[in-house]
């Protein structure tokens, strides 16, 4: 018997269009994601917080900042160190200024000793008497027709930048400056003090007092600290700026050393 075209055209059919087999149902699942401890814990110790604050809590907040009980500790520290560290360095730079001194006094010529003469008000005076204040010295006669006046002029001038006897030697000063301390004494005494601070000087072999004379001698002034020690020597080069710059420095580097100016 042959199929009919009804029956081939059913046989023909894709497998497709066969109704296929379904699945059985299955339950839906829920997913969950277990936590780990620390996570419950930080949920639980949020969820234990006060979310609400009052406004005096939010001022007092404000106040602190950042500015916790660690960062007091590392102020602490260092403020501590800072201190510590300055007061190290102020301590080197014035052992420096004192080395600097002391070398600079290794060099100097071994200038001065000691001596007693009159002044020009008629006192006496001794090495002792410039201790404790510096000191500016000249040696010169008072029959100078010029060098030593000049000397003693520009060496007055100095002075006065820096401040900002026997009755011949008492008129000779006066002309100066008010502060010139005039020594005088007789031959022997003279010529051992300048002896002391490395003086030269010449007279006429039959020269006396009564006599217009010329001397040769050393035409510069010497520069003594406080404690009576050499400094620096200055000549007919040497102008009123020099003497005042050089004595200005000397002066201040003594007070960083010592912290006073004699």
């Amino acid at each position: 018997m042959r199929p009919s075209l009804r029956h081939l055209r059913t046989l023909a059919r894709p497998s497709s269009a066969l109704p296929r087999p379904r699945a059985p149902c299955r339950t839906p699942r829920t997913l969950t994601i277990p936590s780990t401890p620390g996570e419950t814990g930080a949920r639980r110790a949020y969820s234990s917080e006060n979310k609400y604050t009052t406004p005096a809590q939010e001022r007092d907040r404000a106040t602190v900042g950042v500015f916790t009980p660690t960062a007091a500790a590392l102020f602490i520290l260092a403020g501590t160190g800072l201190f510590f560290y300055f007061r190290w360095e102020k301590q080197r730079l014035l052992e420096e200024k004192q080395k600097e001194m002391e070398s600079r006094a290794v060099g100097r010529a071994h200038i001065g000793g000691p001596f007693q003469m009159i002044t020009h008000e008629g006192k006496l005076f001794s090495e002792k008497d410039l201790l404790g204040k510096w000191n500016l010295i000249y040696f010169g006669f008072t029959n100078c027709p010029d060098i030593c006046p000049d000397e003693l002029d520009k060496m007055s001038a100095a002075v006065d930048e820096l401040d900002k006897s026997v009755p011949q030697m008492a008129r000779y000063v006066a002309d100066f400056h008010p502060r010139l301390v005039g020594l005088t004494g007789d031959y022997a005494t003279a010529k051992a003090t300048c002896k002391a601070y490395r003086v030269y000087f010449s007279t006429p072999p039959d020269a006396t007092a009564e006599d217009d004379y010329l001397v040769d001698h050393s035409i510069f002034f010497y520069f003594m600290d406080p404690e009576g020690k050499f400094v620096d020597a200055f000549g007919k080069a040497s102008s009123v700026e020099d003497v005042v710059e050089r004595v200005s420095r000397e002066v201040g580097d003594w007070k960083a050393v010592k912290g006073r100016l004699t």
